[in-house]
């Protein structure tokens, strides 16, 4: 089964006992928990500052409530919610991720120089990216709506560079919420990453900062309120417009391009290493893997999609294979082993420790370092740092 073919017809308006269930998230590769002893016990600091992200779930999952609540979820009628899940559901069984992560078209990227900025302490050179996204909606039905959010339509980043380039680039995905530039300089420690020789872009992922709506009641709402449909139709726009930013690098003359991210940054990190063979290196930092999972543990967001899937009659494993298309455990990576290094909190809440472990299972047991932090408060970050440092000059992409 092709896109194409999925494209060309409806789903079925079948009651859901006509909705077949299809394989589980990751084929089944990490059903034998052996993930679970590659977790180290927490210590009292983990355990400590893991309230503070007790907290801050609450907060965001109650944000999420409010932004994709039942009457939201079901904004259009329930038929074309339900139809949207399933197809997306089937296009996750076509197993083909060439097919659902199509190369994108040759497009005009613009850089625009700024002057510099006061969270970029050192840094020589920095443009804005911007280019008008070639991405087009993967289900008919959510082509209009879709394309309505017009300022989600120009791509955005910000890049430091040497004068003396191209270097090898660093490729920095925000998590969700936390799209700010001066916000991942800083948690990111991107001004040490630029003074040991790289350069660095920072992207703006679909619906977060100036790609959201005019009116919206926070960075990253837009991928939510419009119901799942659109959620699944941002993650592959996320993937598209990554890779325009690759060619442009590319284009440039950069050799070397690495990719790193927290937590929904970190979840595409992890599917860029299953699906972009350009890539050097990935470092997924406190990285989401199984979406559907985790946010059905959080409250009170989770209630709320458990209500909403209820009302418009989608199934529960219709849903889970749907989120399925783009999680990074679906699909094998194409960096080499030695190219791939995972980070993870044992004090984290919002990303728990078993998602970065069954990430690491997944991958074969690739090079990972666990802190004693929660996702906000990263304890031991100048060391994970330096093991940054020391992967990046033992794989060759940077002298270090």
């Amino acid at each position: 089964m092709t896109i194409e073919s999925l494209k060309s017809r409806r789903p079925s308006d079948g009651p859901d006992d006509e909705i077949r269930a299809l394989r589980p998230l990751d084929g089944g590769a990490t059903d034998d928990r052996a993930w679970k002893e590659l977790i180290p016990p927490s210590g009292l600091r983990s355990q400590a500052v893991a309230f503070m992200d007790l907290g801050l779930r609450t907060g965001l999952a109650s944000l999420l409530a409010a932004t994709a609540g039942p009457a939201t979820l079901l904004r259009t009628s329930g038929r074309a919610q339900r139809n949207a899940v399933q197809f997306f559901a089937d296009l996750a069984a076509s197993g083909d991720p060439g097919a659902v992560f199509a190369m994108p078209p040759a497009v005009e990227v613009r850089a625009r120089r700024l002057p510099r900025q006061l969270w970029a302490p050192g840094v020589g050179h920095v443009d804005t990216l911007t280019f008008l996204s070639p991405y087009e909606p993967a289900c008919p039905d959510l082509s209009e709506s879709y394309k309505s959010h017009r300022r989600n339509s120009i791509a955005r980043a910000q890049h430091w560079r040497h004068d003396d380039g191209p270097r090898p680039t660093i490729l920095v995905l925000h998590g969700f919420t936390g799209s700010p530039y001066w916000f991942n300089s800083t948690f990111f420690s991107l001004p040490w990453f630029y003074g040991h020789g790289c350069d660095v872009v920072l992207v703006t992922l679909p619906f977060h900062g100036g790609r959201n709506d005019r009116i919206a009641p926070f960075s990253g709402s837009g991928l939510f309120k419009d119901g799942l449909g659109h959620f699944h139709e941002g993650m592959l726009q996320s993937v598209c417009d990554i890779r325009v930013v690759i060619d442009y690098l590319q284009t440039g003359g950069v050799e070397h391009i690495g990719i790193t991210g927290l937590s929904l940054g970190g979840y595409l990190t992890a599917l860029m290493a299953a699906l972009e063979p350009r890539l050097h290196v990935a470092i997924p930092n406190s990285a989401v893997t199984d979406l559907a999972g985790l946010i059905d543990g959080w409250f009170p967001a989770g209630h709320v999609l458990r209500a909403g899937l209820r009302q418009g009659g989608i199934r529960e494993d219709t849903f889970r294979a749907s989120m399925s298309l783009h999680s990074p455990l679906r699909y094998p990576p194409l960096l080499a082993k030695d190219r791939l290094f995972v980070i993870g909190g044992l004090g984290d809440r919002l990303a728990p420790p078993e998602q970065s472990a069954r990430l690491i299972e997944h991958w074969g047991r690739p090079k990972s370092h666990w802190f004693e932090g929660s996702h906000i408060l990263h304890v031991g970050r100048a060391h994970y740092l330096r093991e940054i440092g020391r992967f990046l000059k033992a794989t060759g992409f940077s002298p270090g």
